[in-house]
């Protein structure tokens, strides 16, 4: 399913001051996009066929490091109609007073070649047009077929050029996707890239699949199945496409989840009508309890650290969030609100907490400090739920719910984005209904100089 990369070297870099460089405020939302250019990459081959072919990609490549900037609503992409200097190539210093009348600031060029073995040469450079310097520049060897993660990757490096925060673009996301009626929905499991490129379906449906997790440092998802009407806990490894069972539990169990370090899962699980938290270690198979309250403690996520564990739990009469440490000791509520409160998710950078809140007829994705304070709500809609975070941890993508219309039509359920800001909410298009999405750590790349 992954093809990596070989061969990556640095070309030039700018060697202006920082603080002369052009900078993209993450926390502005789309309050003030910065205005790039990003022509078709140069494909400077000598017959005919060759060029086409390398032409179609250049112009491919182009339009999806566009399609990514533009997504985060920081960029606001220049109309290629109104270029003067069409196609740049990625060696050439660009003509910068072609590009001073758009109101360009940012220029990314690039060339593309195929080498003697049949993989292709990418590279890219990232300019500053005011400044008239070059702020990046990156080649890359690579088979054809991965023209789009050289795409994200380049995304990638280009994003955190500018804004100073560790790129998403190359990266995937694993979520139900659902089909048939809504009395009887069919759910499988399905993985793509986070822009909604390259569907797979892993599941072929004849058996329920439930909340699907990525681990934050392998390319290995866990989710919990109904086979046969038992609930099973599986370990799927993108890799090597192979599905592990973890564990047969007589009982119900819910959100499994793995710790920061790739090496437990935690989960619920009911036993005698009581629903509690633990851990299964994955290499010895222990399971160890942390909760024991009458009330039903679910949802566990671990801190980035793995210190600590936010969850919800309806132990003071409510639905509310809380964190207790990794062993189970001290635990202390810190949601308040009015509402209830579910899905907790702890950011990947610790500052914040994740939610579902359920209120005023409304499910809505919120932020909050891991203490409880500072609480924003992100999103406004019937019902939005099933928060999960971006690597950087600057964007949070979630599952929406539409209602039903008195036909009983409605329903239907999609999957979208929102950055930290709250301004931009954006809809993932997939060619089913979507659920319970999950955001993978960034792709292994591997490289050599």
């Amino acid at each position: 399913m992954l093809r990596l990369f070989t061969g990556l070297i640095l070309i030039v870099a700018a060697t202006a001051g920082a603080s002369a460089q052009m900078r993209v405020d993450v926390n502005r939302g789309t309050m003030d996009p910065v205005p790039i250019a990003i022509p078709d990459f140069f494909a400077p081959e000598n017959t005919e066929t060759a060029s086409g072919r390398l032409a179609e990609i250049g112009a491919s490549m182009s339009q999806v490091i566009t399609n990514n900037l533009v997504s985060t609503g920081l960029f606001r992409a220049i109309d290629p109609k109104a270029f003067i200097e069409k196609q740049p190539a990625a060696g050439a210093r660009p003509k910068f007073a072609s590009w001073r009348p758009l109101a360009t600031q940012g220029l990314v060029t690039g060339t593309i070649r195929m080498l003697p073995n049949g993989n292709l040469r990418v590279e890219f450079r990232l300019w500053d047009v005011v400044q008239e310097i070059q702020m990046e520049g990156v080649g890359y060897s690579t088979p054809a077929s991965n023209w789009r993660r050289i795409a994200h990757v380049i995304s990638d490096r280009i994003y955190t050029r500018l804004t100073g925060e560790e790129g998403y673009f190359d990266t995937r996301i694993v979520y139900i996707a659902e089909t048939g009626k809504a009395t009887s929905r069919t759910k499988r499991l399905a993985i793509m890239d986070q822009d909604g490129a390259n569907q797979q379906l892993l599941t072929d449906g004849s058996y329920l699949v439930l909340t699907p997790r990525f681990s934050p440092n392998r390319q290995e998802i866990t989710f919990l199945s109904y086979y046969k009407n038992e609930p099973r806990v599986y370990l799927f490894n993108i890799l090597s496409n192979r599905f592990e069972i973890l564990g047969d539990f007589p009982n119900m169990t819910f959100a499994p989840r793995f710790s920061p370090d790739g090496n437990k899962v935690i989960m619920t699980l009911a036993e005698k009508g009581n629903s509690d938290i633990y851990t299964m270690d994955l290499r010895t198979r222990r399971v160890t309890r942390l909760t024991t309250h009458p009330g039903i403690d679910t949802s566990p996520s671990y801190s980035p650290d793995g210190s600590r564990i936010v969850f919800n739990s309806d132990r003071g009469g409510s639905q509310q969030l809380y964190v207790m440490n990794a062993d189970g000791t001290n635990v202390q509520r810190i949601s308040f609100g009015k509402g209830r409160y579910a899905t907790p998710v702890w950011s990947p950078r610790g500052d914040l907490v994740a939610f579902t809140k359920m209120g005023d007829s409304k499910f809505r994705i919120g932020v909050m400090k891991p203490d409880g304070t500072g609480e924003r709500l992100l999103t406004d809609a019937y019902q939005d739920e099933g928060p999960t975070w971006a690597p950087n941890g600057r964007v949070i993508m979630y599952f929406r719910t539409t209602p039903y219309d008195r036909a009983g039509n409605g329903g239907r359920a999609s999957l979208w984005s929102v950055d930290l800001t709250g301004y931009n909410e954006r809809q993932i298009k997939t060619p089913f209904d979507a659920s319970d999405p999950a955001w993978s750590p960034p792709l292994p790349v591997t490289t050599r100089n």
